[in-house]
């Protein structure tokens, strides 16, 4: 749940390659121009200001094109960039087993290791061993109200890239958990199928045109890149639901109030 500091412990990821150059469209926003240069985030004007989502720290480069950029102000785009890091870093370390930066092929990664040496021994500090039915295993415990701000701010992005329309206030649910061991309040709300459409989208929003045209879309999840980012928003026990995928790995779920 948002705001709370919850540790969960995450087992080993597995290793798997990562396939590249996904190409994302480019869809024009025709809703109501009322809304939009309000910040995503907090609801002041943004200015000139914008913000990629998801995190691009999140992806690997090369980037594709056209990736989502949303309204943001200033102080929001900034101020998520200590825990978007440490999630990256967390992330990456989960996924190759060490925090030894000669051991991660990314080298952005591998820089941000070397870089950030207190971070990188705050990250080694999280991992154990335990033992299981088979045998020894490593296990990371994260700092799940970090990992969970960036979480919730990806997916009010989310959300108001597909609808046209910003979400302020607290999220009614705010979850992450490996794929393979999700606890059961967020295997409820990540696997729960709703009704095909609860409502229609406002026409002219992106949501609109990718469930007419199927742009982007696999199997109702958009991919941002492939193996590596997907979401999906809907509508679910009136809310806005957004769920994401990262590197096949981890499972995020977040219920938004429209209220």
């Amino acid at each position: 749940m948002s705001g709370t500091e919850k540790r969960t412990a995450t087992k080993e990821a597995p290793t798997k390659e990562v396939k590249k150059g996904r190409k994302v469209d480019q869809i024009q926003d025709l809703s109501d121009e009322r809304l939009k240069g309000v910040c995503a985030y907090c609801g002041v004007v943004a200015g000139e200001s914008r913000d990629h989502v998801p995190s691009k720290g999140l992806l690997r480069k090369p980037y594709p094109p056209n990736l989502p950029v949303i309204w943001a102000c200033g102080v929001c785009n900034n101020g998520f960039s200590t825990d978007e890091e440490y999630f990256r870093l967390f992330l990456h370390c989960v996924l190759t087993g060490t925090t030894d930066p000669d051991e991660h092929a990314d080298e952005d990664v591998a820089r941000g290791l070397r870089r950030q040496l207190r971070l990188r021994r705050r990250i080694e500090r999280s991992k154990s061993e335990a033992t299981s039915s088979d045998g020894r295993e490593r296990v990371w415990m994260p700092e799940m109200a970090r990992i969970n701000r960036v979480v919730a701010k990806n997916a009010r992005g989310h959300a108001y890239f597909e609808y046209g329309e910003p979400t302020h206030g607290k999220p009614l649910f705010v979850e992450a958990a490996p794929l393979n061991a999700m606890p059961k309040g967020l295997l409820h709300v990540f696997t729960s199928n709703g009704p095909e459409i609860t409502g229609w989208p406002e026409v002219g929003s992106r949501m609109m045109t990718r469930l007419i045209r199927g742009q982007d879309m696999m199997d109702g999840w958009i991919v941002v890149q492939d193996d590596v980012y997907r979401y999906r928003v809907d509508e679910w026990e009136g809310g806005t639901r957004v769920r994401s995928v990262l590197y096949e790995y981890i499972a995020t779920a977040v219920l938004l109030d429209l209220s």
